[in-house]
């Protein structure tokens, strides 16, 4: 039987899968090196405070550098009957070092001992998520960069509407990226908060000094209440829900990754790296990279729902639920880092199709709109040139042509204001480069809202 670090008030001791179902060391064991850098804060702290002596604070944290050697060199034996990474740990300082090991735990509860795990690691990996996301914007600068000449059909209600730079339609996904990364950055001062000398709900009777460990443990701020220290969990909704907006934007990219590596789009090619064959159909390529980004994507919103339905009818403070706090958490961090490095690793590689897509946007109706603005301009109300305009369309539809395709008498019969210029405006370059209203598509728009996205990552 292994000793319950509370166990002096029971007398029967745990079923072993009942041991198992309370047990968390199965998933919190990646907390080990935040709890680690907390209990050498805490002890490092007791000892200023002279609650232990320089001499027990400083047998403590070799032995706990030990413990956590050992666990990187695989040589630390984690127990279910121990319940979480706490007590693992301290169980294995004990053995190392001795009682003294035992004085680590005075003045501090569980509570806020993994409340001060969490912080560290949410900060962490938070800090990890914009830099991944840095990485991408700097990408997706590169290829709208590198393929300004490049024209596209642009969408809505996935039916052409009007031609648009290739490089102004992927930018978009910088902004998304750019907003992620400022609701992260935003989140971290409510991160950044340390819990550490809240005890288990009221304090601590012991002379602490919760200023010194939250500057040993690099955090900006304290709680300044005991009992939210160690009930709040308002900055893991708020992470999940960071990094839920962040996943519906990559699978929103990979729907359209997805949609553009068709037969039927054909507008890029993605890297072998990044996609699939077929164990029967031998000449398939799947962009099954794409297809798990925007399934993962279930996977965080999920989380966060969970998160949101846990905390919802708790009472304060702690209570057994918020365990389960971590799971959902870990699970989401891992999918937004990994999904991020492979859209990165994606739009690296991929390479468009120039032929197919300066084909798409001339054999289409997405110079209506040009045709309509050009008849405005020649005084026609708009309402008037937008109902000729549907008559010429109508027109091209029967008769299996384009615009492009009619003759100067044809665009004259349907209005004489029509002349011979209207060929050039037509054309999708033309009507690209008119567009030079600020956000527009127009290449000397898209000039300029690449320099002040360049100028935002140096901020």
């Amino acid at each position: 039987m292994t000793k319950k670090a509370w166990g002096g008030r029971f007398q029967g001791e745990a079923i072993e899968w009942v041991d198992e179902f309370n047990a968390s060391i199965h998933f919190d064991n990646a907390l080990i090196e935040m709890d680690v850098a907390g209990s050498i804060a805490h002890a490092t702290m007791l000892a200023k405070q002279a609650i232990i002596t320089d001499e027990e604070k400083d047998e403590i944290t070799d032995g706990l550098k030990a413990v956590l050697h050992d666990y990187k060199e695989g040589n630390l034996e984690f127990s279910v009957s121990r319940e979480d990474i706490h007590m693992n740990i301290e169980h294995a300082l004990i053995e190392k070092i001795g009682e003294t090991g035992g004085k680590l735990h005075t003045a501090r509860s569980r509570n806020d001992q993994v409340a001060t795990d969490m912080h560290l690691y949410v900060k962490g990996r938070v800090q990890e998520i914009i830099e991944s996301i840095e990485l991408m914007q700097k990408t997706i600068i590169g290829l709208a960069k590198d393929n300004m000449h490049v024209i596209m059909p642009g969408y809505t209600h996935l039916q052409r509407a009007q031609p648009v730079l290739f490089s102004h339609h992927i930018m978009v996904y910088f902004w998304m990226l750019k907003r992620d990364k400022e609701r992260f950055q935003d989140s971290l001062k409510r991160i950044d908060i340390s819990p550490l000398g809240a005890g288990a709900i009221s304090g601590t009777t012991f002379d602490i000094d919760r200023e010194e460990t939250k500057q040993l443990l690099g955090f900006s701020d304290l709680y300044q209440n005991s009992m939210d220290a160690v009930s709040d969990r308002d900055y893991i909704i708020e992470t999940l829900s960071n990094i839920s907006l962040v996943m519906v934007h990559l699978s929103r990219l990979s729907e359209e990754i997805i949609f553009w590596m068709t037969e039927e789009a054909n507008f890029i090619q993605l890297s072998d790296q990044f996609t699939t064959g077929s164990s029967m159909m031998p000449q398939k390529k799947n962009p099954d990279m794409a297809e798990l980004i925007r399934g993962k994507s279930a996977r965080t919103t999920g989380a966060l729902t969970s998160m949101l339905m846990l905390l919802k009818g708790l009472p304060l403070t702690y209570n057994k639920d918020m365990q389960e706090d971590k799971e959902g958490l870990f699970d989401a961090i891992t999918t937004v880092t990994g999904s991020l490095k492979i859209m990165n690793g994606m739009l690296e590689t991929m390479e468009l199709n120039e032929d197919v897509l300066e084909k798409s946007v001339e054999e289409d109706f997405s110079n209506a709109t040009e045709l309509a603005d050009y008849l405005v301009q020649k005084g026609v109300p708009f309402r008037n040139a937008h109902e000729v305009v549907g008559r010429v369309v109508l027109k091209c539809i029967n008769e299996q042509k384009y615009l492009k395709d009619l003759s100067l008498e044809e665009f004259k019969t349907e209005h004489t204001a029509i002349e011979e210029d209207i060929y050039e405006v037509l054309t999708p370059k033309v009507m690209v480069d008119r567009r030079n209203s600020a956000g527009g598509t127009g290449t000397e728009a898209v000039e300029e809202q690449i320099k002040i996205a360049e100028a935002s990552l140096m901020n």
